[in-house]
């Protein structure tokens, strides 16, 4: 029979993301965060030119769009990945408001994805979930990873 730990998942858990991460949590959770923030500026980038707003010499509306969903499956790939770190280790406590941003931000990310994959008639909205996921996915890495690069540290 397991037990349960702090975070409300088995220990195994967390000595597997331990063990992974070599010790490291806090900085890889940051460098993952990173990457994704970076990739969704790029995404606002890409969007624009997708929907003819910026227009940009070597770059089409159509690749742009494709490049678009691309990179998007890619952060929500890494989302994930941090989401389930930061579970494992923290479970649901939440020290500076990152843990509510990210929820938010995995509920917004699955209604967008509802939608680009189903429609449901909400198509006209990509735009408004699109700018919430950026806006989400920036306020969970400023509360996190922003602040431990300014040195004040995160819990691992």
């Amino acid at each position: 029979m397991l037990h349960r730990c702090a975070s409300g998942y088995a220990p195994a858990v967390e000595d597997l993301v331990e063990s992974l991460t070599r010790g490291n949590v806090a900085e890889v959770k940051v460098l993952l965060a990173s990457v994704a923030a970076a990739l969704a500026v790029y995404q606002l980038l890409l969007i624009a030119v997708g929907y003819g707003k910026l227009r940009l010499p070597f770059l089409a509306t159509r690749p742009a769009s494709r490049t678009h969903r691309a990179v998007g499956d890619t952060i929500v790939v890494l989302v994930a990945i941090v989401g389930a770190m930061c579970l494992a280790v923290h479970g649901f406590d939440d020290g500076g408001g990152h843990g509510i941003a990210g929820v938010l931000l995995a509920l917004v990310l699955g209604a967008k994805i509802a939608v680009v994959r189903r429609d449901f008639g909400l198509g006209r909205f990509l735009p408004v979930f699109g700018l919430s996921v950026f806006v989400l996915l920036a306020a969970a890495w400023a509360l996190s990873a922003g602040d431990f690069l300014a040195g004040g540290g995160i819990d691992e």
